[in-house]
């Protein structure tokens, strides 16, 4: 593989880390930087497929980094303390819904909803949604759930639902998990907070099992590919996700509303013209 592979690696790389956990969809995004450097057209299309997924793993490492001192505390006292018991079996319950769900419908999914209007759609209403969730937010006087450690059994599974419609392109894991915790009763911070944590199964799980079912697929040459895909994935969400953290304590998610309408709009007009296959 020569240089421009490996620039248009770390550039997908980039992509992903940036867009993973802001709620705007990082499937649209890498699609979009797809077409515009082609980087499946490089490494062939399945290949670009589990890269794709794969580097998820590399953006996940960045959460746990941020949170390394909650995470460990939780491991730490996962045998005796109820606060640390209790964090960690919200977040298995929060993930089992979408980990089934993908399993059991995943292909399903892909081979009929990944088309433009679909993913236009769902960016579309996607940001309605925000608005609304916003301004229900705006209503409270103060949230029922403050802090993650505040979250109930009930309150793990109503978000490991809403999870669940991240599946449909165009969605957002992290725009369905933070705003639907925001509907039911979380702070935006709490919301945005769980949505991280519960990022480190799903992603890990989706990248691994990726490479379990695609691993004829690749061999060992493909490893500094997707070496460089994970490093650039790791720095550039450490940077999007301490930006987020410090965000929400501040500022509303209207500003993705607005973008993500948008985008919809764009992914309508370029599949229209035939520019962006939607599809991909």
């Amino acid at each position: 593989m020569d240089l421009v592979v490996f620039v248009k690696a770390a550039l997908m790389g980039i992509v992903e880390g940036l867009t993973e956990f802001l709620p705007i969809s990082s499937t649209g995004h890498l699609i979009l930087a797809d077409t515009l450097i082609g980087f499946a057209e490089s490494v062939g299309s399945e290949k670009a497929k589990v890269f794709e997924i794969a580097i998820q793993t590399g953006a996940i490492f960045a959460v746990i980094l941020v949170y390394l001192q909650k995470i460990v505390a939780t491991i730490k006292g996962i045998g005796s303390q109820p606060e640390a018991q209790r964090f960690a079996v919200n977040v298995a319950v929060g993930f089992v819904p979408a980990a089934a769900m993908g399993l059991l419908i995943g292909k399903a999914i892909k081979a009929h909803l990944f088309t433009p209007t679909v993913v236009a759609v769902a960016f579309i209403v996607g940001g309605l949604i925000i608005m609304w969730a916003e301004r229900m937010a705006a209503r409270r006087s103060h949230a029922r759930v403050e802090t993650v450690d505040d979250m109930r059994f009930a309150d793990a599974v109503k978000v490991g639902l809403i999870q669940c419609l991240s599946m449909v392109p165009g969605t957002s894991r992290s725009g369905a998990t933070i705003i639907g915790g925001m509907m039911i009763g979380m702070s935006r911070k709490a919301a945005t907070d769980f949505s991280f944590f519960l990022g480190i199964p799903t992603l890990v799980g989706a990248g691994v099992y990726s490479l379990y079912k695609e691993w004829g697929l690749l061999s060992m040459a493909d490893l500094p590919l997707f070496l460089v895909g994970l490093v650039f994935a790791f720095l550039s969400a450490w940077v999007c996700v301490r930006w987020l953290i410090r965000y929400v304590s501040s500022h509303t998610f209207i500003p993705f509303a607005w973008y993500r309408i948008a985008f919809g709009i764009l992914i309508l007009a370029t599949a229209q013209l035939g520019w962006v296959n939607w599809e991909a």
